[in-house]
This record gives structure tokens, sequence and C-alpha cells, in this order.
């Protein structure tokens, strides 16, 4: 559990295979850091990391997802010079609504994971698709 005045954030990897059997998985681009990751945000007062996670990446991708297992987390210091602690879940898409370009997301890919991997902007990042990558290898979700 982090301390108090760490910025809790929740998010996951959507991902799916394509109609070659290959894993994809989408990336989110964020104009004003101008970076590829994945859909997450803060916690609003009094939601559960998992709510967060399911209402964060609807309202950035416009996918209705449910959680899977629990991947590694993030914990670095934010561009506000506050620690912020991110937990993520593998997510399956159980439904679509469009999607609607924004100021905090522009534009979003799917991509098969070795692209997504070289189209990530932080090795953190790079650190739980791996994890997702095994997982899905192993047979999980």
């Amino acid at each position: 559990m982090p301390r108090p005045g760490v910025v809790r954030a929740a998010g996951g990897i959507p991902w799916r295979r394509g109609p070659d059997g290959v894993v994809e998985v989408l990336l989110v681009h964020r104009p004003r850091q101008d970076d590829w990751s994945f859909p997450k945000g803060k916690l609003e007062p009094d939601e559960s990391w998992e709510a967060a996670a399911r209402r964060e990446v609807h309202e950035e991708t416009g996918l209705h997802v449910v959680l899977g297992n629990e991947l590694p987390g993030a914990v670095y210091v934010d561009r506000h010079g506050r620690p912020k602690s991110v937990r993520f879940w593998a997510l399956k898409v159980t439904g679509e609504d469009p999607f609607a370009p924004g100021d905090e997301i522009d534009d979003r890919c799917w991509l098969p994971v070795a692209e997504a991997e070289a189209r990530l902007s932080y090795e953190s990042d790079r650190r739980v698709l791996a994890a997702l990558d095994r997982l899905v290898a192993a047979g999980g979700t």
C-alpha cells in the first residue's frame, strides 16, 4: 500500500489475438507528453484500484474490459515531482464504444507485442508488456 501523499493510478493492457493469431496490445498516445503508453489514470476518492482501471481504460479508449491477472506495477516520480504508484492488469475486451480523440489521448493503436515494445516510450511499460507476453504465452490472462 502506498504511503500518504502518493498519487495512485490504475490501468492495464487491453489485448487480443489478431486474425493471424498473433497477440496484439492497445497503446495510447498522450499529446501533452508526446508519448505512447498504456491507458491509465488516477483513482477518484474512495475508488478501488480495480474500478479505476476499468473506468480509466473506458474513458481513454472506449473499450469495456474485465480485469484478468494483475501485472507488475510501476513506482516513479511524476512530472510534478510527486511519487506515483501505478497498478496494471491484463484486460480482456468485452465491448467497445466509438473512440473519441481528446486532449488527454489523441490516438490509439493495436500492435503486435514486438511492435508495441518498440513504440512504447518508457522502460517501465516495456517491463509490464513483457510480463503480459509471458502470461499469455503460459495460457493465462
